[in-house]
Order: C-alpha cells, then sequence, then structure tokens
C-alpha cells in the first residue's frame, strides 16, 4: 500500500513539474520582428490621408501616394522606406514634444491625418523599430488614430474581423444554439 502513494505522490510531482516548466517556457517568448510593409495612401477630399491598401512585403517597406491636385485629379507619386522613415521619425519627435495631432482624441466625422502622421499611425514599429512601435500602441489616442486611419482589408482581416453580431440563443457544449425557454434536457454533446 505504500508503494501505492509513494507511485502517486511521484506522478503528482511530476505532473507539478511539467506544468511549472512549461509556464516558464512560455513566459520567454521570442520577439517579433516588425514586418515591413506596402501601403497605398489617399489624399481624401478634406485634405486628410488614409490608408486604402496595405500587404505584409518581403522587401522594403513603401508607399504609394495618391494626392489630389486643385481640379480634383488624382496623382500617384512612389515614397520609399527612407523617405517614410524621414516623415515617421518627424511626427514621433512632434509627438513626444506633444505637437501631434496624434496626441489629441480623434475628434468629428472625418478620418485620416497628415500624411506624416498617417504613416507613422500604420508602419510605426516596421519603420522606427518594435520598441517604439509597441510604446506607442500603449497610447489610447494613437491606438484610436492608428484604427481610424487603416481602411484596408489587411488591417481588419489582421485584427481578426471582429463582428458586432451577438447570438439570442443559448450555446450548447459544442457549439450549437439554442434558443426559447425550452423544457427538455440536452445531452453531453448539445442535444
Amino acid at each position: 500500500m505504500k508503494s501505492i502513494s509513494t507511485i502517486g505522490s511521484n506522478i503528482l510531482l511530476g505532473s507539478v513539474g511539467i506544468t511549472v516548466m512549461s509556464v516558464l517556457s512560455g513566459c520567454e517568448a521570442p520577439q517579433e520582428e516588425a514586418q515591413n510593409k506596402f501601403l497605398v495612401i489617399e489624399q481624401q477630399p478634406n485634405g486628410k490621408y488614409v490608408v486604402i491598401e496595405e500587404l505584409p512585403t518581403e522587401g522594403a517597406s513603401r508607399a504609394i501616394i495618391r494626392e489630389r491636385d486643385e481640379n480634383g485629379n488624382i496623382t500617384e507619386r512612389f515614397m520609399n522606406e527612407a523617405e517614410m522613415q524621414a516623415l515617421a521619425q518627424q511626427e514621433y519627435e512632434k509627438m513626444q514634444q506633444g505637437n501631434s495631432e496624434l496626441n489629441a482624441a480623434p475628434s468629428g466625422a472625418d478620418a485620416g491625418m497628415g500624411l506624416a502622421g498617417t504613416i507613422l499611425a500604420v508602419a510605426a514599429g516596421s519603420l522606427l523599430g518594435n520598441m517604439i512601435g509597441n510604446a506607442l500602441m500603449n497610447n489610447k489616442n494613437f491606438k484610436q488614430h492608428s484604427n481610424r486611419v487603416n481602411k484596408s482589408a489587411y488591417s481588419r482581416s489582421a485584427a481578426g474581423g471582429k463582428s458586432t453580431a451577438k447570438s439570442s440563443g443559448k450555446k450548447s457544449f459544442f457549439g450549437g444554439s439554442r434558443t426559447g425557454a425550452s423544457k427538455s434536457r440536452g445531452g453531453f454533446f448539445g442535444g
């Protein structure tokens, strides 16, 4: 009888040890590298900019800027990574001084910001590094601006396509739903 309790104690101790080791190894997650981006940024009629396309890219970050002239005609120009980094760095410095539109809460129904703010809001991690990108994402106003200027499908799919629809039915164990106040009893498998 004593050997059975010793075996049980050893099994319990081993299980606890494995659990502790798996929890501790989960705490040392490798830091993700910022992914470079290809952006299409469009100027709105109000003069502000929004991202209409965003794609991950293996090469350097780059953007196509679609701007409107005084007649409403759209022209496109290419912006390389060095130009994007310079604009993002300038906007980041303005934000550190409190002079950026990213410091204030978004207002009004108009989406968009200036070109430098839009680039910083969408690609801060890949242009300026993960530490700055993570620090900016902890800023509530920055996060709201980032969500408002990025209208790309990639951004919506990367966020998980959160749905606002709610089910009024009762969920069963395996995902089926039951509606109403039924008196029938469901089985283990949601029946």
